[in-house]
């Protein structure tokens, strides 16, 4: 089902805001499966929910509004080990007549290391994002079951309270709960070289 832009951060809006958002009806439409109370497994019309966004900030913005969502409205199919997110690639890495793709720097940096020894130029494209894909490499990469890398989405429940706060301070109402999380998270430089 695609989505444009970032959907409502749930985690912030109103319920009237909420049920008012048409792309979230959308999506509980989509599914079937109703949300909080209302939820009910065996009406759930798919086995896998996959987030598959761009593989870069922005991506990662809308895979946390959609985590977000899912863990608010309906937290009994994450628990159910229906939620996933598709790992796309960040980089295409060619030399003569081999390809791979990365799907961050640290990974490229390796596969140029480990598997691109040959003689000639190694070509490293970035991905802009999925839209940019040729719908080859977007089924090859992301799509095909038997070569795409799945991550299944899972909440500590060892700590329950714990993971509320957590949700609550990066994607409430409080800036000041982000501010501090990131302060208290945050690995700064002495040296920064530009």
């Amino acid at each position: 089902m695609p989505l444009r832009g970032k959907i409502l951060n749930v985690a912030s809006a109103g319920h009237d805001k909420l049920s008012a958002n048409q792309q979230i009806a959308d999506i509980i439409q989509a599914l079937g499966c109703g949300t909080r109370s209302k939820y009910r497994d065996e009406d759930l019309r798919y086995d896998r929910i996959i987030i598959m966004t761009d593989a870069d900030v922005d991506g990662a913005h809308i895979a946390s509004l959609l985590i977000t969502f899912f863990y608010q409205e309906m937290p009994q199919l994450i628990k159910g080990g229906h939620l996933y997110m598709a790992v796309p690639p960040l980089y295409r890495i060619s030399q003569g007549g081999k390809t791979m793709y990365a799907r961050d720097d640290a990974h490229k940096d390796e596969l140029v290391k480990n598997e691109f020894t040959g003689r000639g130029k190694i070509e490293i494209g970035r991905f802009k994002g999925l839209g940019e894909m040729m719908a080859g490499q977007l089924k090859e990469t992301t799509m095909d079951r038997r070569k795409r890398t799945l991550l299944r989405v899972d909440v500590d429940e060892t700590d329950p309270e714990g993971t509320r706060a957590s949700v609550d301070a990066l994607m409430g109402t409080k800036p000041e709960a982000r501010f501090r999380f990131i302060q208290e998270r945050a690995e700064f430089v002495e040296e920064l070289d530009i």
